[in-house]
């Protein structure tokens, strides 16, 4: 259960998907004057090199953030936050979804970010140390249902397991409900791989039809290599920001034409 480190797969073309609609759902929520929170059951380690050897090897940063950085322009939130990262960190710093949420809110906004993985937690722990956010040892989804509904009540829930276990395509539906209920003004970004083997679709379909009015958006992408069981990733948004539809079109658009 405390097997997986995503620098083996940092600034893929997953990633790429994930983080540039984050980054424009977190920049969105900061045009109000209001203060809000912002809560992720899956934090990660927050600052990856590109250069290690474990991005190395797989290559899937070559494939993606190498490779589609001239999809924004200078003025995306995304963009943004890669420039600063790269500046204070080095040309082969990539930012998780942690460290975009730290350089996109404000002193006034709420950080909480869960990671049971120890060696992850230590290294998130320590990328995270300036920015004044809440770092949680504990299962995320845990963690999401003792803050929900926080305090502030604006803001947003990022999930992205990593769907080690099968069971997180079953329990996903139900933790997502009672979260719903609990922050039912929150937005809940749910992240889910699309896989050969079609594990994904049961969630997916029991998430529609419980939610009928969440956005849904997914890409296609090549395998990272051959044989390898990730073909593309979606994001299920409940209570999606306005223009979010809009902006996941030019995304779709544009990984369409890595095909």
């Amino acid at each position: 259960m405390l097997s997986y480190q995503h620098i083996y797969h940092a600034g893929n073309l997953a990633d790429v998907q994930k983080h540039s609609l984050l980054a424009w759902m977190l920049e969105y929520l900061t045009r109000k004057d209001k203060p809000l929170t912002y809560i992720e059951t899956h934090a990660g380690r927050a600052l990856y090199d590109l250069g290690a050897e474990e991005a190395l090897k797989t290559g899937e940063a070559a494939a993606g953030i190498a490779q589609t950085r001239g999809w924004f322009n200078a003025d995306h939130p995304y963009s943004k936050v890669l420039d600063r990262v790269v500046a204070e960190d080095g040309p082969k710093a990539y930012p998780g979804s942690p460290l975009i949420a730290a350089h996109l809110l404000r002193p006034t906004d709420h950080i909480h970010l869960a990671e049971l993985h120890p060696r992850e937690h230590a290294a998130l722990e320590l990328a995270m140390s300036p920015t004044g956010a809440k770092i949680h040892l504990r299962d995320g989804f845990e963690t999401a249902f003792a803050l929900c509904p926080p305090t502030p009540r604006r803001g947003m829930l990022l999930i992205d397991p990593s769907y080690e276990i099968k069971e997180d395509y079953t329990s996903i539906f139900r933790h997502i409900n009672k979260l719903h209920r609990a922050w039912n003004v929150g937005i809940i970004a749910l992240w889910y791989p699309i896989l050969t083997n079609r594990a994904h679709e049961p969630m997916l379909e029991a998430l529609t039809a419980q939610h009928p009015d969440a956005l849904r958006h997914e890409v296609r992408f090549p395998p990272a290599r051959p044989g390898h069981g990730m073909v593309g990733s979606g994001m299920f948004v409940l209570n999606a920001p306005y223009g979010l539809a809009d902006e996941a079109k030019k995304l779709t658009a544009r990984y369409a034409k890595l095909r």
